[in-house]
């Protein structure tokens, strides 16, 4: 599936290098947006220590960052 759907659709929208850990910092990332207790997404992640998890995984994603990314799009698109 990687290589014949993932990662030719990624070649397409213009991504650069894709792969399984790409999905497991996504999933990490979407379940902090999500409120998800650490340490569910520790073991959901099947981390030993909680420190990987929090510290490698997990990116902020906020209303604030969407909103910022949102209005230089804006920006951009009407210029």
């Amino acid at each position: 599936m990687l290589t014949d759907h993932i990662k030719p659709a990624a070649v397409r929208a213009g991504i650069g290098k894709i792969g399984w850990h790409t999905f497991r910092h996504t999933f990490s990332s979407i379940l902090h947006h999500a409120g998800t207790n650490m340490a569910v997404q520790k073991e959901l992640l099947r981390h030993a220590d909680i420190q990987t998890t929090m510290n490698m995984y997990t990116q902020a994603v906020s209303a604030a960052k969407r909103e910022a990314v949102h209005e230089v799009a804006k920006v951009l698109l009407n210029a």
